[in-house]
């Protein structure tokens, strides 16, 4: 850039005492600052330069933007935040769906192929293969494929996997279908959780009642599951699921539009800094990561109570106290707890404190798991088992707002994810592992091993709690 060169102009009076022999006085003119002396140790020649003050274009669009658009900008926002956080809990009620069909069924199953504790229970192992393999691959697939897609994926496979239950087809089918469910599963859990983990405005409360409707989901199945049990083509009950499944991945496409979830979230105006300074992947991190482990062992064993005792309770209230076909609302009464659990003691979580409350209710469970052990009442232990699930219903949401607080924000949403599948894990190994049990020592086995798992779940908790920092890392 060439510029006309500029003559002293008197304009102020000059120190000449400053000047070097034979050095030029000249004036710089910066608007809107006011003329500048410049002392010089040699002769130069200086440049006139115009100099103005300039606005960074982000602020100039921000200054631009009336008060009025703001504000309906923030109103949509929230608006849509709303509708997708309401779709993605039509899927977690899909998956409590799934969960409370187990129990009812349990019985007819048997009955209709003939099998015993222990090989009913291999729809509970062909489930947990494919909790394992949706987690591990959810993290690769995550950011491969990006949000929207592993969603709809995993749609798709829960709508392949009622489809073949629904015909009623023969054993070894059938229980491949739940290794199939079971990876669709895995993958909308780990995704859906991780994303509302991410939501900024009342987290808590959005994850309790995301988790809520979960219970939801698992209290109003066993009302149609029992009554399909008692029909001669008990397997179209699996209809009623595959219609939700479809309405699932209708409703996660139109919402989603199979975007990442950086997108997505951004739409919301929630935007996050993705931090790749580090030279490990995010599988290798979440894998180093020792909180995430520990959070993972807890969930798994939670997860395995809770699907447990919602499952095998119709066969133990059947076996063991003698009741009648009407068992099956049993478990119907244990998935309203939890959903009742997980919006009513909300309160008092914050009162507390979630990690007091967490132990809390977590001891108060293994006393009351005790009384339906050594009472021998049907009614009673209807009862208590009610009360047992809003006990156990708050511990979930709890957990995920802890991993939350102190997991690094770089791979929060895959650790979520995998934290979520090792649990959905656990929803297939521990019921196995008592219909194994109960095959050589009965269904009375189902309260002492419970028990045990969940003293070895609230010692994992004391782990996490005092071997974890408070905070996320930066």
């Amino acid at each position: 850039m060439s510029l006309s060169p500029v003559t002293t102009d008197p304009v102020f009076t000059s120190d000449k005492a400053n000047l070097a022999p034979g050095a030029t006085e000249s004036i710089c003119r910066v608007s809107p600052e006011p003329p500048c002396k410049l002392d010089l140790t040699e002769s130069v020649t200086v440049d006139a330069i115009e100099l103005s003050p300039m606005t960074p274009i982000d602020k100039q669009d921000y200054d631009s933007e009336s008060p009025s658009v703001l504000s309906a900008r923030y109103r949509t926002q929230r608006t849509r935040e709303k509708i997708q956080f309401v779709t993605l809990c039509w899927f977690v009620y899909l998956e409590g769906w799934n969960d409370g069909s187990n129990g009812p069924l349990l019985p007819r199953i048997q009955k209709v192929y003939g099998v015993g504790y222990a090989v009913v229970s291999l729809i509970f192992i062909c489930a947990c293969v494919g909790f394992i393999t949706g987690a591990v691959s959810n993290v690769i697939l995550a950011e491969k494929l990006g949000f929207g897609k592993v969603m709809v994926l995993g749609s798709l496979c829960q709508v392949l996997a009622y489809c073949i239950e629904s015909t009623g087809p023969p054993f070894p089918v059938f229980v491949f279908a739940y290794f199939i469910n079971g990876i669709g599963i895995a993958l909308q859990n780990a995704n859906s959780v991780g994303y509302v983990a991410c939501l900024k405005e009342n987290a808590e409360a959005k994850m309790g009642v995301f988790m809520a409707v979960y219970g939801a989901g698992a209290l109003s199945s066993p009302l149609v599951a029992t009554q399909f049990s008692h029909l001669p083509h008990w397997n179209l009950h699996f209809l009623t699921s595959l219609g939700i499944a479809i309405t699932n991945t209708i409703a996660l496409i139109i919402v989603f539009r199979l975007k990442p979830q950086a997108e997505c979230l951004s739409e919301i105006g929630i935007v996050h800094s993705d931090n790749n300074a580090s030279e490990h992947s995010h599988l290798r991190q979440i894998f180093a990561n020792k909180d995430v482990h520990l959070l993972a062992a807890f969930t798994l064993l939670y997860v395995g109570v809770e699907v447990t005792l919602g499952g095998w309770i119709v066969t133990y209230i059947i076996d063991v106290r003698g009741g009648g076909p009407s068992s099956g609302y049993v478990s119907s009464g244990f998935f309203g707890g939890l959903m009742v659990g997980r919006v009513a003691l909300l309160w008092l979580n914050e009162k507390i404190g979630e990690r007091l409350a967490l132990f809390i209710y977590a001891v108060l469970a293994i006393i009351f798991e005790f009384i339906v052990w050594f009472l021998p009442s049907l009614i009673g232990d209807a009862i208590i088992v009610c009360v047992v699930g809003v006990l156990l219903g708050p511990l979930y949401p709890i957990m995920v707002n802890h991993a939350g607080r102190i997991l690094p924000r770089r791979i929060l949403t895959g650790s979520i994810g995998w934290i979520a599948g090792v649990g959905q894990a656990g929803s297939a190994m521990i019921p196995f592992m008592v219909g194994a049990i109960a095959q050589t020592a009965g269904m009375k086995v189902l309260q002492p091993v419970l028990i045990g798992i969940l003293g070895i779940m609230t010692g994992l908790w004391a782990l996490v709690c005092y071997g974890s920092s408070s905070r996320r890392p930066n």
